[in-house]
């Protein structure tokens, strides 16, 4: 069932990806002339594109990923949904090639967020200057 589900995934992927082709041919027209409703009703259908991407790739992630480990990742855009995208999309990249066999369980994720924090991890130094003044002399150290 779920081989029948990603075929039909598949297709209506490779359709939106067809039909984004159309429409920006079709698209051009109407916004080279200025003052016209054309360019309200291309960002309807822009936004509307959007969010059905979004849905598929909901869809995708709810393939590849096991309950655990959507919840995880459910918790982690919460907070750093930067970070969270990074490894959605990695996801369905290795899934798009064929390089994940089964579902990604919990602990890979873990192992998959630990990757990509120390990728972009920065070391923050924390240097404090403190400012002399005339009644610090060094003779006053002496005991």
């Amino acid at each position: 069932m779920d081989d029948d589900l990603a075929a039909i995934r598949v297709k209506r992927l490779e359709q939106l990806r067809a039909q984004q082709g159309a429409p920006g041919a079709g698209a051009s027209p109407s916004t080279g002339a200025p003052g016209k409703m054309g360019g309200g009703a291309g960002g309807a259908d822009e936004a509307a594109k959007r969010a059905q991407m979004e849905e598929m790739r909901r869809g995708m992630l709810v393939q590849i990923l096991s309950n655990e480990a959507r919840e995880r990742l459910s918790r982690v855009s919460i907070v750093k949904p930067e970070k969270a995208r990074a490894v959605e999309d990695y996801l369905l990249k290795l899934a798009q090639s064929r390089q994940l066999s089964g579902k990604v369980a919990e602990g890979q994720l873990i192992e998959l967020l630990e990757q990509i924090s120390s990728q972009g991890k920065t070391e923050n130094k924390i240097v404090y200057n403190r400012r002399r003044s005339d009644s610090d002399d060094e003779d006053d150290l002496d005991f």
